[in-house]
C-alpha cells in the first residue's frame, strides 16, 4: 500500500521540520514545497484573518499537487498593542524584513512598557485541504510575555522575545524539544493530527 502524501505549503524549513517530528509516527510521507520543486509558488496573504490566509495558501498549492495539502498562518498577538503584529507578524517591519528588524521594532514599540502590560500570545490556525477538496482547519494558541531583549539562539521568529506561561526562558533559549511540546503549532499539530487520522480511517 502506497502512503498517502501530505505537502506543506511553507517555504519555511524550520517549519517543516517541527511538522514531520510531531506527524513522524503517521502513515504518510510530509512533503515541503521545494522537495516538489514547487518553492517558487507564492500566494499572497490578503485575508482578514489568520483562518483566511490558511485556507487561501493551502488551496492555492492543492490545485498544483496530488495529496493532502497544509498550510498554517501563524501571528503573534500583543495586547499593549491592541493585537499587533498580529497577521502582519512576519511582514511587521516592511515587506523584504527580517526576523531580527522585526524584533527590533517590536521591543521599540513596547519601550518602556512593565512586564504585567506585555502579555501576548501566539496563535496558529492550519487549514487541511484532502483530496476530495475537503477543507478543515485547526487551531493552537501559547500565551506569555514579550521579554525586555533578545535571548537565545534556537529557532526563528519572534521565538527570542516571546516567554511562555510559566517558563522564564524564550523560546529561542528552551529548544525545539521543549517548543514543539507547548507552544501554538504543537497545538495546532496536535489536533491536525486527529483530523488526519479520522481521514485515514474513513478511506
Amino acid at each position: 500500500m502506497t502512503k498517502r502524501r501530505l505537502i506543506v505549503s511553507t517555504g519555511n524549513i524550520h517549519k517543516v521540520e517541527e511538522i514531520k517530528e510531531i506527524l513522524k509516527d503517521l502513515p504518510i510521507d510530509v512533503l515541503s514545497k521545494k522537495e516538489l520543486g514547487l518553492e517558487k509558488i507564492n500566494i499572497e496573504e490578503n485575508g482578514k484573518t489568520l483562518e483566511e490566509n490558511a485556507i487561501l495558501k493551502a488551496t492555492a498549492l492543492a490545485r498544483k499537487v496530488e495529496g493532502m495539502v497544509i498550510a498554517d498562518d501563524t501571528g503573534l498577538f500583543v495586547e499593549y498593542l491592541n493585537g499587533e503584529p498580529g497577521i502582519h507578524s512576519a511582514r511587521y517591519s516592511g515587506v523584504d524584513t527580517t526576523d531580527e528588524k522585526n524584533n527590533i521594532k517590536l521591543l521599540n514599540r513596547l519601550k518602556g512598557v512593565s512586564l504585567e502590560n506585555r502579555k501576548a500570545f501566539f496563535k496558529t490556525v492550519i487549514a487541511l485541504v484532502d483530496e476530495k477538496g475537503n477543507i478543515v482547519t485547526v487551531a493552537g494558541e501559547c500565551r506569555g510575555y514579550i521579554g525586555f531583549e533578545s535571548r537565545g539562539e534556537e529557532g526563528f521568529g519572534y521565538d527570542p522575545l516571546f516567554v511562555a506561561e510559566g517558563y522564564d526562558k524564550t523560546f529561542a533559549e528552551l529548544g525545539e524539544g521543549v517548543k514543539n511540546k507547548i507552544s501554538h503549532r504543537a497545538k495546532a499539530l496536535e489536533k491536525l493530527k486527529e483530523e488526519i487520522i479520522k481521514i485515514l480511517e474513513d478511506d
